[in-house]
C-alpha cells in the first residue's frame, strides 16, 4: 500500500490592517504682524494662535496674551528687534508677531443668501482681485463700515488671504467671513432673488451717482472685478446693472481697493 502524501499546511495571510483615518491636512501658519492685527486675533479667536514674539515696547501690554498661551503651554517670548525683524520676514512687523492658523475660506452655498438678506447681511462681491495687498486693503475697508461677509469667485486669479493680505487688513480678517463660489456667473445670477448685483467697469455705462435704491426693497452687492482686465464678460452679463464711476480724467480709474472703499460706504449709509 502507497502511503499518500500528507496535504501541505496551507499558509493564511493576515489581511491588511486598514489604514488609519487620515487626519485633516495642517495649515502652515500666517504670521500676522503689527498690534491692531495681533489684538484683534486675541479677542475673536485666541485658541488659533500658536506663538507670540514681542520687543520692548510690548511688554506690559501684552501681558494678558502671554497668560492666554500660558494656560495652554504655547511659547511666547520678548525678543531683541532685530531678531523679530527676522521672524516677522520684514521690518514693518510693528513691533509685536503672532503665528497663528488662518481663517478659513468658506464654500458658499447658494441658500446662504437668503439667510444672509434676511439677517439684514451686507455684501461685498470680488471677482479676481488678483493682488493680495489689495485683497487686505479691501477686507479692513469691509471691517471699518460693518460689513461681515465678502464673496470671493473662482477666477483663476483671485488671491486668497496670505500674510500680505492680513498685514494689510490690520485685523479685518477677524471680524469678516470670506466665502468662495464655484460655478461663479451662476451664482451671480443666483443672488438676484435676494439681493441687487451691480458690476462695476470701465466704459460707457451709467454713473454710480444715478444709482437709484432697487425699487423691490432688495439691497444692493456690488461686485469689483480684476485690477488690469475687469469682470469676466459672462459675470458682467450675470450682473443686473453695470456703472462706473466718473473722475477728472486724468488717470485712468481709481485702485480696486479705492473703489470698493466707495461702495462699501454707500452701502453703509
Amino acid at each position: 500500500m502507497i502511503d499518500q502524501p500528507k496535504p501541505r499546511p496551507t499558509l493564511r495571510l493576515k489581511p491588511p490592517a486598514p489604514p488609519p483615518p487620515s487626519k485633516p491636512a495642517r495649515r502652515k501658519p500666517f504670521r500676522v504682524a503689527g498690534w491692531p492685527a495681533v489684538a484683534a486675533l486675541f479677542a475673536r479667536d485666541p485658541d488659533r494662535v500658536e506663538r507670540l514674539y514681542f520687543d520692548e515696547r510690548f511688554r506690559a501690554d501684552t501681558g494678558p496674551f502671554c497668560a492666554r498661551l500660558a494656560e495652554q503651554r504655547k511659547p511666547y517670548r520678548l525678543v531683541p528687534a532685530a531678531e523679530l525683524e527676522k521672524i516677522a520676514g520684514s521690518a514693518m512687523h510693528g513691533g509685536i508677531v503672532a503665528e497663528a492658523q488662518p481663517r478659513p475660506v468658506l464654500a458658499y452655498d447658494p441658500a446662504m443668501s437668503g439667510q444672509w438678506r434676511a439677517e439684514g447681511r451686507r455684501l461685498l462681491i470680488l471677482d479676481g482681485v488678483s493682488n493680495p495687498h489689495n485683497l487686505g486693503a479691501i477686507i479692513r475697508t469691509a471691517a471699518f463700515f460693518g460689513i461681515d461677509r465678502v464673496l470671493i469667485s473662482d477666477h483663476k486669479g483671485q488671491a486668497l488671504p496670505s500674510e500680505a493680505a492680513y498685514r494689510v487688513a490690520e485685523g479685518g480678517f477677524e471680524y469678516v467671513e470670506l466665502y468662495q463660489a464655484h460655478g461663479f456667473a451662476a451664482a451671480l445670477a443666483g443672488l438676484r432673488p435676494h439681493y441687487r448685483t451691480v458690476g462695476t467697469a470701465l466704459g460707457d455705462f451709467p454713473g454710480l451717482d444715478a444709482l437709484a435704491p432697487s425699487p423691490d426693497g432688495r439691497p444692493t452687492a456690488f461686485v469689483m472685478g480684476n485690477e488690469e482686465y475687469g469682470m469676466p464678460p459672462e459675470s458682467q452679463a450675470a450682473c443686473e446693472a453695470l456703472v462706473t464711476i466718473r473722475g477728472s480724467g486724468w488717470v485712468q480709474s481709481l485702485n480696486v481697493s479705492a473703489t470698493t472703499a466707495i461702495l462699501a460706504f454707500l452701502l453703509a449709509r
